[in-house]
């Protein structure tokens, strides 16, 4: 079976079509992250770049900004979003960063080439994570530099855990994964982070906490925002066989769930992610 097939058909299905369509929003939503990546990754002049599971670009075309003339290789596993990336870098003349469809964990990198390898919300869909680290690692160059942000566990993330009880209290939510899991919430742990970096050869592994907010949907009105729920998996996934009048509940419920949260630049609620750094 080829690994990590079934996060493979997913993103390049409806998912990652609507990351794509709703590109902006997501930048908007996840860019106080974007920002403390790129810091923490201190990327220079001249230096070669990883960017793991790069979705539609947006870090990648930063990273590329930041290392010219060096250059960055930004790698996802979904087709819709490649595409989206390379348009992007087309339209603003960036010509130092290289877009492939492939999956980390099992591309052929050349060895010892890149100085820094970042990812913004890309790592955390792996199968066999350990397998896709290693990989990462024999593409670095000795004492290159990782830098990747992660969500916390579901429980310390209200922008999905609110939302998600809301509509849980009208139709059944789908069953949880495994711990660790490929999937969002997969690197909650830190140990089990930890564990995963220190497994594939990484060292001087450190987990800062990013504790704050987020727009939900990049911000805009409650109706913009029950809008993109709308098209999110989890919302596609309990709606697609539900009646109108379930759907109609659902809608009435989530809305009373996030109208006290609404605010003049949209819904916003709290968030917890990881800011992870480590050296090869």
């Amino acid at each position: 079976m080829t690994a990590n097939a079934a996060q493979i058909e997913h993103w390049n299905s409806e998912p990652g079509q609507h990351w794509v369509d709703q590109q902006d929003r997501y930048d908007r939503m996840l860019a106080p992250y974007a920002d403390q990546l790129l810091e923490a990754a201190a990327i220079e002049r001249e230096d070669h770049v990883l960017d793991v599971g790069c979705g539609t670009g947006t870090t990648t075309l930063r990273a590329a900004g930041a290392a010219a003339p060096g250059q960055v290789l930004a790698i996802d596993i979904s087709q819709p979003m490649i595409t989206q990336a390379r348009r992007r870098a087309k339209d603003q003349g960036i010509e130092n960063a290289r877009f492939e469809v492939a999956d980390v964990q099992t591309v052929a990198l050349d060895p010892r080439v890149q100085d820094v390898a970042i990812s913004r919300f890309g790592t955390m869909f792996f199968d066999d994570p350990t397998a896709a680290f290693t990989n990462v690692r024999t593409g670095m160059r000795a004492n290159g530099r990782l830098a990747f942000v992660c969500w916390q566990p579901l429980a310390q993330n209200e922008w999905m855990l609110r939302p998600g009880a809301a509509l849980a209290e009208v139709l059944p939510m789908p069953e949880p994964g495994e711990p660790g899991s490929p999937g969002p919430f997969a690197f909650g742990d830190p140990d089990y982070v930890g564990t995963v970096l220190r497994d594939a050869g990484f060292r001087a592994v450190e987990l800062e906490p990013l504790v704050g907010s987020v727009l939900l949907g990049g911000g805009g009105s409650l109706d913009e925002t029950l809008h993109w729920l709308r098209g999110t998996n989890v919302a596609r996934t309990v709606l697609r066989d539900a009646d109108p009048d379930a759907v109609g509940r659902v809608v009435a419920s989530v809305r009373a769930a996030l109208a006290p949260h609404e605010g003049p630049d949209g819904v916003r609620l709290g968030a917890a992610a990881w800011l992870v750094r480590a050296r090869r």
